[in-house]
């Protein structure tokens, strides 16, 4: 019988008993049964294993004390947990409780019992939120809206291609280019963001840019690069913006027309990077205004795309640069 409330059962604390001798050394050890037979904390392996054995998707571990095992026992944070900063994301896009996870045993919970779940390991929430944007179903984006406050996929606007590497051929007067964001350790505390805009080897208006201010996010970074290129570009030249987030050509050519009407409100309260997206769309409006056309390209990040690989260079750059606090 697993232990309860902070004891071990009798037949338990007996065997303790016999054998604290030959476990002083190493210590006691306390093996959670997370998911299984028998959930709850037990002394030994051999009655911990009773309770997980021939169990699919069983979920178990073993700790140096009873307070962290009870809490992983009971789908809580651990102390160790507690202090450890995120380091992967688990994205499920497909499962009983979809979202982004930063513990297994949580993605583990989301997935178990669902048909043909569909989940995968990110180094970054960015790109988490992006694997659920693009192979979520309803109930996904659904999350997505609500926790991240991300809208879903849009249909492709008439000023936005989609390629997955080459860039479009565009008559000679329409200048291409490239931007991109980074955030070193996004999501996490301490995270550092930078914008890169690639006009062309050694092109004075290239940008490698270290954000400023507190939100220090890989979104940030990619629609600061986009506003950058427009800044460098005089109203009546036409352009192509080739960058490989999605999220940021939707905010700028479709969402950001639905924020406006509702206040720049969403189910999950304010949009989020609203000032960005505001600037740019200033910016587009008086190029619209001028009769000047401005194009959107969606590319597959480090693709077949050089240009995109050195916008990539230019924000990683910028993001490892030490930040302006004058």
């Amino acid at each position: 019988m697993p232990a309860k409330k902070g004891q071990a059962s009798k037949p338990a604390q007996a065997a303790a008993a016999q054998t604290s001798r030959k476990r002083k050394a190493g210590g006691q050890k306390y093996y959670a049964v997370r998911t299984g037979h028998r959930p709850g904390v037990y002394l030994f392996w051999e009655e911990c294993q009773k309770h997980i054995a021939g169990f699919k998707g069983c979920v178990h571990k073993s700790f140096d004390n009873r307070e962290d095992a009870e809490a992983f026992a009971a789908g809580e944070e651990t102390s160790e947990e507690a202090n450890a900063e995120p380091t992967r994301f688990y994205g499920v896009a497909v499962g009983v409780a979809p979202g982004i996870y930063t513990k297994w045993p949580d993605a583990q919970l989301a997935i178990k019992g669902a048909t043909a779940p569909k989940y995968k390991r990110f180094d970054t929430r960015a790109d988490a939120v992006e694997y659920i944007r693009a192979y979520g179903n309803e109930a996904a984006q659904a999350t997505l809206l609500d926790e991240e406050g991300v809208e879903p996929p849009a249909k492709k606007s008439k000023k936005t291609s989609t390629d997955t590497g080459s860039t479009v051929q565009d008559e000679p007067d329409v200048l291409q280019v490239f931007t991109d964001g980074s955030s070193l350790a996004n999501g996490r505390k301490g995270a550092a963001a930078g914008a890169g805009v690639y006009f062309g080897k050694n092109d004075k208006r290239n940008v490698s840019e270290r954000l400023e201010g507190e939100a220090q996010t890989n979104q940030r970074g990619e629609l600061t690069a986009i506003l950058r290129a427009l800044e460098a570009v005089p109203t009546k030249q036409k352009m192509r913006i080739i960058t490989d987030s999605q999220y940021s050509i939707n905010c700028v050519t479709e969402w950001v027309n639905n924020w406006q009407k509702n206040g720049w409100k969403t189910k999950a309260g304010e949009v989020k990077n609203r000032d960005l997206v505001e600037k740019i769309k200033t910016l587009l409006d008086k190029r619209e205004a001028a009769g000047t056309g401005t194009l959107f390209q969606w590319v597959k990040g480090h693709a077949a795309s050089a240009g995109n690989i050195e916008a990539d260079k230019l924000a990683v750059a910028g993001a490892k640069k030490v930040r302006n606090l004058s």
